[in-house]
């Protein structure tokens, strides 16, 4: 290795290694900090080309800020550069969780920490509503990307599985688009890579570690959209399919994610931890983010093609609207299981008023939650 190439690798680990452990507010505040840090005070890229990498993120399965750390990191220091962004970004992050999970598994079930939760979840349910709704301005793009959403949410309250709803969304979305080009060449062609996505449903199952790794590593091989689409993943898996879970724990966890540094999935380690303690924690973390690094490594050298080809295009907009049609679904049944009261549903409007008006950071207004649920405590 050159020096230069060592110096490079040298800022790509200090860099991502302190964002992972300062960066809070979710993925689009994680991907305006890179751009401030890697654009406008490094230098390292220019405007167009991070733009180009956002919009390479949106392309693959996994969570969109860890690829950009992925796909900059590789950009300024090669495979190693790779490798090491995405690890000191990931890595701060679950070393907190998983002393939080241990806090939790401790104390989880205390009347403070109960009380404490109570607080949280109503700003939770705020955050995502928020998020949906920012993200599905950009993604309802007409009536047919609107009417695939209200499909995707009737289709899942109905039990269709989720994977197979994305593969739908992006499938009929392409169809409908390139409409002509589909009846010219039949459509056998596009059905079949998408044909195996009913094998990855699982049959309810006991715990073990090997089910507990690959059902992460299959959502985080599937996983589109943003970090809150997690939820209905987990749901699906852990709380209905497999029975490993309860809504509170699952909302615990999104919590969790939340309120730390660093990516959402973050979540997976908190699961883990509390069906298998560290071993668990490990491999769901592992499970969940590693296709990351590999969707990254493939598509890198494609970008240039992939932002001019209608068909993924065509596909990127069924299977994000689809994402957002599970999201909505998932929060609907979880936001029953946390707007308990008046003061719970007076905090979650709120917060989405503080959210969407003000842009108050989602760490601050967690800790307000947490802070109203230890008042709640000590007046009643």
């Amino acid at each position: 290795m050159t020096n230069i190439n060592a110096t490079h690798l040298k800022e790509v680990v200090l860099l991502f290694l302190r964002l992972g452990i300062t960066a809070f507010g979710g993925p689009a505040a994680h991907i305006a900090m890179m751009h401030d840090e890697t654009v406008v005070r490094r230098k390292w890229l220019s405007d167009q080309e991070f733009l180009d990498l956002v919009g390479a993120t949106n392309l693959i399965p996994g969570p969109n800020s860890t690829e950009m750390t992925i796909h900059i990191g590789y950009l300024r220091a090669g495979w190693l550069g790779l490798i090491a962004a995405g690890v000191c970004f990931i890595t701060p992050a679950m070393l907190i969780v998983l002393g939080l999970a241990w806090v939790y598994m401790h104390y989880g079930a205390t009347p403070q920490a109960g009380w404490l939760l109570y607080g949280i979840k109503p700003v939770v349910i705020a955050i995502i509503v928020q998020a949906l709704w920012s993200l599905g301005r950009k993604a309802v793009k007409g009536a047919l990307t609107a009417v695939v959403a209200f499909l995707i949410v009737w289709l899942y309250f109905l039990g269709v599985n989720e994977i197979l709803l994305l593969a739908a969304g992006g499938l009929l979305v392409v169809i409908v688009m390139n409409f002509q080009k589909v009846r010219s060449r039949g459509i056998s062609a596009l059905l079949l890579p998408l044909g195996g996505l009913g094998l990855l449903a699982q049959a309810a199952v006991p715990f073990s570690l090997p089910v507990l790794f690959l059902t992460f590593l299959k959502i985080g091989s599937v996983l589109y959209g943003s970090g809150y689409v997690l939820l209905a993943f987990l749901r699906a898996d852990f709380v209905v399919r497999y029975g490993w879970l309860t809504d509170q724990q699952l909302i615990d966890a999104i919590a969790i994610g939340q309120v730390t540094p660093g990516p959402v999935f973050t979540s997976a380690t908190f699961i883990g931890y509390l069906l298998g303690d560290v071993p668990g924690a490990l491999l769901a973390t592992l499970g969940i983010f590693l296709p990351s690094f590999f969707f990254v490594a493939l598509s890198n050298p494609l970008i240039p093609r992939i932002r001019s080809s209608p068909w993924i295009s065509g596909l990127l907009d069924g299977v994000n609207v689809a994402s957002l049609g599970l999201m909505a679904a998932v929060t609907w049944q979880l936001g029953r299981a946390s707007l308990v009261d008046p003061l719970t549903i007076l905090e979650a409007l709120v917060s989405l008023v503080l959210l969407a008006r003000y842009k108050v950071n989602s760490t601050w207004l967690i800790a307000g939650g947490a802070l109203v649920g230890l008042f709640s405590a000590l007046v009643r």
